[in-house]
């Protein structure tokens, strides 16, 4: 062998020494083994970092399920068809629930049927079943009351219409709320009148009051004919004011709607 083919394989051995002692050159791509060890190690990382931090690795994707949904004044399916019996009525009562009034359906056991001639009792039936508190899955929905309960409904008194009921509150002292839960609760029923109109009105004062003839103390003007001057007549004839109301989509969707949706009659 020559002399230089010698030195030029001394050169190459040198060479190979260095690349063992220093590793690879910068800038060479891994070999087949290098990937797979590199693979193997990302693989461990991230099996760690789940485990830390309370995660079960798993290799097939977990549907945890739709994010939860907001009340959305319904019941359930198996709540909102209650079964009549023979002595009950399945009703339609309207209940408060986010910022409105919606509709429910209960079984009641109404007093003679839904018949025109048992409208007070039929009333007074729905009124009280408006009072009592939501059962579970009405509550578990999201509804309410805002009827009172010290509220009562009486009769007409003479010169009232046939349709008029009294309450113990005058419609315009009591919640909005509530004399919209009222309203559209007794319109479907035998309450209202033949085109599905309530006729409300507070208390009846004493007789005459209504008439405008004051509270004795000037309600006439000394000659017998009673002028209607007296003090105070005027407000109360203005509580105890009979007027219409009708369930439309205003009353429904914006119960502050009330303060202005009767009709005097």
């Amino acid at each position: 062998m020559s002399r230089t083919a010698q030195r030029g394989n001394q050169r190459d051995e040198q060479r190979n020494q260095r690349d063992t002692r220093r590793g690879a050159r910068p800038g060479r791509k891994p070999g087949r083994a290098g990937r797979r060890l590199a693979a193997f190690v990302g693989l461990l990382t991230v099996t760690a970092l789940a485990t830390g931090c309370g995660i079960r690795a798993t290799s097939v994707p977990v549907d945890a399920g739709a994010a939860p949904s907001k009340v959305g004044c319904a019941l359930p399916e198996a709540h909102s068809s209650p079964d009549r019996s023979a002595r009950t009525e399945v009703v339609r009562v309207y209940l408060v629930c986010r910022s409105r009034v919606a509709p429910v359906e209960r079984e009641v056991r109404m007093p003679g049927g839904r018949s025109s001639s048992e409208r007070l009792p039929v009333a007074r039936k729905l009124v009280e079943d408006l009072k009592r508190s939501p059962d579970s899955a009405e509550d578990t929905a999201g509804f309410e009351t805002a009827v009172p309960q010290e509220l009562t409904v009486s009769g007409g008194t003479d010169g009232d219409p046939d349709e008029a009921l009294r309450l113990s509150v005058p419609p315009g002292e009591l919640p909005p709320f509530a004399l919209a839960q009222l309203v559209c609760t007794l319109a479907d029923t035998a309450a209202a009148d033949a085109n599905h109109g309530v006729v409300l009105g507070g208390p009846a004062g004493p007789a005459g009051r209504e008439d405008g003839d004051g509270d004795g103390d000037g309600g006439h003007d000394g000659d017998g004919d009673g002028d209607g001057s007296g003090d105070g007549g005027s407000g109360e004839e203005a509580k105890s004011a009979l007027q219409r109301f009708e369930c439309d989509t205003a009353l429904r969707t914006r119960p502050e709607a009330a303060d202005t949706a009767g009709t005097r009659v």
